[in-house]
C-alpha cells in the first residue's frame, strides 16, 4: 500500500497509454540495465542487472492495459551496501500508472517501499529520478533512453 513517503517521480508525454506501457515494457530501452526474461504480460518473470554481482528478480503483479503496470522485486542484490541493506528492494513494488488526457499520457511512477529511512534512498532517489524524467521521457518522445552509469 503506498504512503506519502514512497519515492515517486511524474512525467507527462505525448502519447498513448498502450503505446507508453509497451515501451515501459521494453526496459533495455530506457533503464540502462542488462534485461533477460520478459515483462510483457502478468505474472512474466525478469532479471534486471546493473553492474558486478547486483540484480533484481522481478514480476509483473499487475496489468492493465493502458492504465498501470507493478512489477514485483521478488528478490535482489545490491553489493554496494552492507550485508543487512543489500536486498533492502526485496518485497518493493515498482508502479507505473497512467492516465491519457487530451492525446497526452501522465504518467506516475512509485517505488512502493523505498522510503527515506530505507539505507539506499538518497542513491535511489537519483537514480529513479533520471531514469523516470530523463531516460523515460526520451524514450516515450524520441524513441531513445538516455544512459548514465548507476549512482552506486
Amino acid at each position: 500500500m503506498k504512503t506519502k513517503n514512497d519515492f515517486s517521480s511524474s512525467i507527462t508525454a505525448k502519447i498513448s497509454p498502450s503505446e507508453a506501457i509497451q515501451k515501459i515494457n521494453n526496459i533495455p530501452g530506457w533503464w540502462g540495465v542488462t534485461f533477460t526474461g520478459s515483462s510483457e504480460k502478468q505474472d512474466d518473470e525478469f532479471v534486471v542487472k546493473m553492474s558486478g554481482d547486483s540484480f533484481f528478480n522481478m514480476t509483473v503483479k499487475e496489468l492493465i492495459p493502458g492504465k498501470k503496470v507493478v512489477w514485483l522485486v521478488t528478490d535482489c542484490n545490491m553489493p554496494w551496501y552492507t550485508d543487512k541493506d543489500k536486498n533492502e528492494w526485496t518485497n518493493t513494488k515498482l508502479i507505473f500508472d497512467l492516465v491519457e488526457n487530451n492525446g497526452e499520457t501522465f504518467l506516475t511512477f512509485t517505488h512502493e517501499g523505498l522510503t527515506p529511512d530505507v539505507v539506499c534512498y538518497k542513491d535511489c532517489e537519483s537514480g529513479w529520478t533520471h531514469w523516470i524524467k530523463t531516460s523515460l521521457f526520451s524514450y516515450l518522445t524520441k524513441g531513445e533512453g538516455v544512459f548514465r552509469q548507476p549512482t552506486k
